[in-house]
């Protein structure tokens, strides 16, 4: 036989294992699609959620809208715990001012720094910073955000619970607020069991 009827012989003999290869990678994403686990897969890569029975449970101790908690760890840190630049750190990066406030605020007397790498803690002390923004802005989102991201006297100079996206003047600031309303909707869609919308 010659060599080249022989490499011949060897290419048809490859095609029907690449054939069944194929078959079987298509069954496998049929059943990921029939699933849902592939929606799934994608979801938690374009859009995570993490610690979701925590989210719930600050939502209803303190009133704020699980959708907006989640939104918002994910602008401060896409569920991954760090801390900044500034030394804000945990998933709804706290500064270590904030977390003395909060903590004379709420009657804690056992506060350490390091404890905001705990993500029950930092979203319960994240959840209570929002909820006293949200008070202070007679429930204004756009203004806690602000006030959030940027401090309560840059949000109150803008306008407090009057102002609009166009009067915050830090572009920086705008664009988180832009993003957290944003992702709030994604998250309400997206989430609506895991966070408590739809009966389980």
């Amino acid at each position: 036989m010659s060599a080249r009827r022989a490499s011949r012989g060897r290419r048809r003999r490859r095609w029907p294992l690449l054939g069944a290869a194929a078959a079987g990678a298509g069954l496998v994403f049929g059943i990921l699609v029939a699933t849902g686990t592939f929606d799934h897969a994608i979801r938690e890569l374009t859009l995570p959620l993490r610690h979701e029975d925590v989210i719930r449970q600050q939502s209803r101790d303190k009133g704020v809208d699980a959708a907006l908690i989640a939104a918002v760890i994910y602008s401060e840190s896409k569920f991954v715990d760090q801390t900044s630049k500034a030394g804000a750190r945990g998933l709804m990066q706290i500064t270590p001012e904030a977390a003395d406030f909060i903590e004379k605020r709420s009657g804690g007397t056992t506060f350490e720094l390091a404890d905001l790498a705990d993500p029950e803690l930092n979203i319960r002390y994240g959840t209570f910073l929002l909820a006293e923004l949200l008070d202070r802005y007679d429930g204004d989102v756009a203004a806690a955000l602000a006030a959030y991201n940027a401090g309560p006297g840059n949000a109150d100079a803008w306008g407090g619970a009057d102002l609009t996206l166009a009067d915050i003047e830090f572009p920086e600031t705008r664009a988180y607020v832009e993003e957290v309303l944003e992702k709030r909707a994604e998250y309400r869609r997206k989430y609506a069991r895991e966070l408590g919308y739809q009966r389980r």
